[in-house]
């Protein structure tokens, strides 16, 4: 069977709208059509995804207890650990090895429980002698010294960092950005991969070029004059101290009903059972629901709640790609991160993270979250200054992602033909 489809792979579904966000940009920057490998393909099909690309749901074991047995038993037995993947993706593995797979970056290598998948997913695209790109990632440095990682990492053929922090990290770790690779023969290309260095490059997250939909603006958001919020699970699950995370952002909301003339827009970015923004924003909900003064806004694609944060005022965020929507819309943005990510996207864009981040493990007293929003507020006319002057750069260069997938897909498909 013939592999004519570019393979996007290590996507979770778009439940999570910033997963969404990251494969829809894609899908508009390149020339060829997406063959997307999907751990939830049924949530692609629920929203902007399914008119993109061609969806292929993975296998889940889940769904499948006696083929979890069967392969666990014969893993144990030949010690192949990639026959896990190759049930997953199913027949992905059948085909004719396709010419070169995508793995979605984003912060999928700040998870633990990701790892063993990620080698796992590179190391039986590489065996084919299918070329993979890691894209739009974020990594955090002290992972680089781990020997399992950089082994893995070392397969990419190219490794197209989000920020300047990962970047930087990885010219280090491997002493390079870019390779010689040998084009002798099928087997020669796949050992220059697995025994070589990946091409490194720094481009923006593909998001920021993400188009954004406008529905109608819900009873009590107020056009221009709104501050958008985001709250997730994720942050609450880092903060150093129970309770600190949703204790500042009432001291927040407070702030800004006792103190300005602005609503408030609460905003939900992931909506998976397991991880959902909507318990937490729903809380604040109620919390303030009274006040007449706050709106929730329900699910929606990524390209819908990005018409919504776009014609807020400001925005406070927990997702990254909540506040990458934020960024490019031209909104001042306060990220309360707790990773390399968010550090690294502010720092490129101001040129510093002080004031534009803050790390949800160093919130200790009510009114943290409230002080920096302060100082957001009386800054506004320059941080929206700031972002008009490099905005407009920033989203072109994050189309050089789009052009060198483009590349490397008319470079390994015509050698593939050869």
């Amino acid at each position: 069977m013939k592999a004519d489809k570019l393979i996007v792979y290590m996507h979770a579904g778009s439940g999570n709208h910033g997963c969404e966000a990251i494969v829809n940009s894609l899908c508009h920057m390149i020339k060829e059509k997406v063959k997307l490998v999907s751990y939830f393909g049924e949530e692609d099909e629920r929203y902007s995804l399914k008119e993109l690309c061609e969806i292929r749901g993975e296998r889940r074991f889940e769904n499948h207890k006696a083929a979890h047995v069967l392969y666990y038993g014969y893993r144990k037995l030949t010690g192949d650990k990639e026959s896990f993947i190759r049930y997953r993706y199913g027949d992905i593995f059948k085909k004719e090895a396709a010419p070169l797979a995508i793995s979605i970056g984003g912060d999928n290598y700040c998870y633990e429980n990701m790892l063993g998948d990620l080698r796992l997913a590179n190391s039986a695209f590489n065996r084919r002698g299918t070329r993979t790109v890691l894209l739009g990632c974020s990594i955090e440095p002290e992972l680089l010294k781990r020997k399992e990682i950089a082994e893995d990492l070392r397969r990419y053929h190219t490794i197209i960092a989000r920020e300047s922090i990962t970047y930087e990290a990885l010219k280090e770790a491997f002493g390079k950005t870019s390779k010689e690779i040998s084009e002798k023969t099928d087997k020669g290309m796949a050992e220059a991969v697995s025994g070589g260095c990946p091409e490194v490059l720094c481009f923006p997250d593909p998001a920021f070029t993400l188009m954004a939909k406008e529905l109608p603006l819900p009873e009590g958001f107020a056009l221009g004059n709104t501050v958008g919020i985001n709250v997730s699970p994720m942050i609450q699950d880092n903060e150093k101290k129970s309770g600190v995370t949703m204790e500042n952002y009432k001291e927040l909301i407070s702030f800004i009903i006792q103190n300005t003339d602005m609503q408030i827009a609460l905003i939900p970015h992931v909506v998976w059972e397991r991880n959902d923004d909507r318990g937490p924003v729903h809380e604040l909900y109620r919390a303030f629901a009274d006040t007449g003064r706050v709106a929730e806004i329900g699910d929606g694609g990524c390209e819908e709640l990005k018409g919504f944060i776009g014609r807020c005022r400001f925005f406070v965020g927990a997702r990254t790609h909540a506040t990458i929507a934020a960024y490019s819309m031209g909104v001042p943005t306060l990220v309360v991160g707790y990773s390399v990510k968010a550090r690294g996207i502010a720092r490129d864009l101001f040129g510093t993270e002080e004031n534009y981040v803050l790390p949800v493990q160093s919130l200790e007293k009510k009114d943290d979250l409230t002080k920096g929003f302060r100082w957001l507020l009386s800054h506004e006319k320059e941080v929206r200054e700031k972002l008009g002057e490099v905005m407009p750069g920033y989203k072109k260069r994050a189309l050089e992602t789009g052009k060198e997938v483009d590349r490397l897909w008319d470079e390994f498909s015509r050698r593939q033909k050869i």
